[in-house]
Parts: C-alpha cells; sequence; structure tokens
C-alpha cells in the first residue's frame, strides 16, 4: 500500500510535469495553463480540469508522508517537515536536470519556453541546460558544445549531492523504522 501511494506521488509529479510542458508548448513557451488529466469530473477530486492545486497537492503529500512516517506529534513533525520538503526539493532540482518531455528540447521547440516540469510549471529554470540547449539547436562547435556540456554535467553533479546531503539531513532525524519508511517513500536511498 505505502509502494502505491509513492508510485501515485511520482505518477501525479510526472503527469502535471507533462501536461505544463505540452501546455508551454501549446501556447508558445508562456506560462501555460495547469489542469487536465487524473479523474476530476464533477464532484471535484482527483487533478482534472484545471482545478490541480500544487500548494494542495504537495500539502496533502506532506499529510501522507507524515501519516506513513508514524509522526502522531505535531511537535515532532514540524521539526521534521522541512527537512523532508528539503529532500522534495532537492529531488525535483536534481531529477529535472535530467528529464526532458518531447524530445530533446524537454518539450521546448526552437528555444521558447521556460523552466517547465515540476508542480504546476514551478521547476526552476537551468541555465546550463538552457544553454546546451541553445548550442545543440543552433549546430554550435563541437568545442562549444563539450565546454557546456561539461559544465551542464557539473550543475547536474552539484544537485545530486544537495540532495544526498538532503537525504543524510533527514535520516539522522529518523528511527530505524522511520527511515525504512521514507525509502518506501522513496524520500531516501
Amino acid at each position: 500500500m505505502k509502494k502505491m501511494f509513492a508510485m501515485l506521488a511520482v505518477a501525479a509529479a510526472l503527469c502535471v510535469s507533462v501536461n505544463s510542458a505540452l501546455a508551454q508548448q501549446d501556447n508558445g513557451g508562456g506560462g501555460g495553463r495547469r489542469g487536465g488529466g487524473f479523474g476530476g469530473g464533477a464532484g471535484g477530486g482527483g487533478f482534472g480540469g484545471g482545478n490541480f492545486d500544487p500548494a494542495q497537492f504537495q500539502q496533502q503529500m506532506m499529510d501522507r508522508y507524515k501519516e506513513q512516517l508514524g509522526f502522531t506529534n505535531d511537535t515532532e513533525w514540524n521539526a521534521v517537515q522541512p527537512l523532508v520538503q528539503k529532500v522534495m526539493d532537492a529531488q525535483r532540482d536534481a531529477r529535472a536536470g535530467g528529464m526532458g518531455f518531447g524530445g530533446r528540447g524537454g518539450g521546448r521547440r526552437n528555444g521558447g519556453g521556460g523552466g517547465g516540469g515540476g508542480f504546476g510549471g514551478q521547476q526552476q529554470a537551468d541555465p546550463d541546460r538552457d544553454a546546451l540547449q541553445q548550442a545543440l539547436e543552433n549546430n554550435a562547435p563541437a568545442a562549444q558544445v563539450k565546454t557546456l556540456l561539461e559544465k551542464y554535467r557539473a550543475s547536474r553533479k552539484a544537485k545530486q549531492a544537495k540532495l544526498e546531503s538532503a537525504q543524510a539531513d533527514l535520516k539522522k532525524v529518523l528511527s530505524a523504522k522511520q527511515e525504512a519508511e521514507a525509502v518506501m517513500l522513496g524520500l531516501v536511498n
């Protein structure tokens, strides 16, 4: 059941990311629309029809993490929640660097669009990725592409190190059982 919740959360984030990237592409790279996909319909519930609220979705995820990790004391959870959020943010940033939809441009065509992905398009822009993408689209000389690729790889490596540090900080405050739950939820390795 816990694996199913974790998979559902990942699938929902992935679908929102795809939808956001497609919306940006449809709108010429602009802000894009929110919503679409995952249920919806009359009576609310689900993620459909433009009623998707990223903050509400994130709060629901936090509530599930609190429950799955076995925190019943709000004071304890309030101390741990920022560490969980830090891991989630670092995971999103680390994933964003290597994730692309719609081919090489991460859903972008001819250099258009912004950051894309994340919850409702909240993913941070990646200037190193954008520079490499622009060089590829402009058929830049191999030496320039190589330099930009090295810079992009270094950026991704730094994001991965930030993720590992956030996960280590979270593990320090969890009991063995909570750490096992966090592994099952995909928060830590």
